[in-house]
């Protein structure tokens, strides 16, 4: 009886663990340290726009409303963290919206500045937007490392066989993506014409 109960021991433990038991469990960190790459490189954007504002403030003074406007949002963007544990869609939405009006406050600066072409053709300035551009890149790679990661620890909650260990048994539940900006607008794709 002893044997039976063992072998019937075994025999679970091997199956469970042919179900994701481990898979699951290293896929979430893999979510979690992508979500820490992602904050590190929006923080990374935050950290830049102090020194591109008081760059642009000496040429562009008359500017207030614009570059308040992004000191605004920058302010607004740090100040919404989310943990990884607190990822729901509702979460991940608010963070997005945060992070996208200081995109789109960093977007009409450039449109500003590009009336100054003194302020561009400064060594100082030239070097912080190079620094914004190269950290747009890094968050675009972070973003996409972390939605590579969701899509892994999803599948391992939603795809049989594991799916029934992990979410009928351990209680995982799928993590939300990132969504496009303005994904409710996008109906159809522009028209181009010449």
């Amino acid at each position: 009886m002893k044997r039976i109960i063992f072998m019937l021991t075994c025999v679970s433990v091997v199956s469970l663990s042919g179900c994701g038991i481990q898979s699951l469990p290293k896929s979430k960190n893999a979510v979690e340290a992508a979500w820490a790459e992602v904050q590190n490189q929006f923080k990374r954007r935050a950290d830049l726009i102090p020194n591109l504002v008081s760059t642009v403030k000496g040429y562009a003074a008359h500017e207030k409303e614009t570059l308040q406007a992004v000191i605004e949002a920058r302010a607004k963007a740090t100040q919404t963290r989310v943990n990884v544990d607190q990822l729901t869609p509702q979460t991940m939405q608010k963070f997005q919206r945060a992070q996208g009006a200081l995109g789109s406050a960093l977007s009409r600066l450039m449109v500003v500045i590009e009336r100054y072409p003194d302020l561009k053709a400064n060594q100082n300035f030239r070097d912080l937007q190079v620094q914004l551009e190269g950290t747009e890149n890094r968050i675009s790679i972070a973003r996409r490392r972390y939605i590579e990661s969701i899509k892994t620890f999803n599948d391992g909650v939603t795809v049989p066989p594991m799916s029934w260990t992990n979410s009928l048994i351990y209680g995982y539940k799928k993590k939300p993506q990132f969504e496009p900006e303005n994904a409710d607008k996008i109906k159809e794709a522009p028209k181009v014409t010449f």
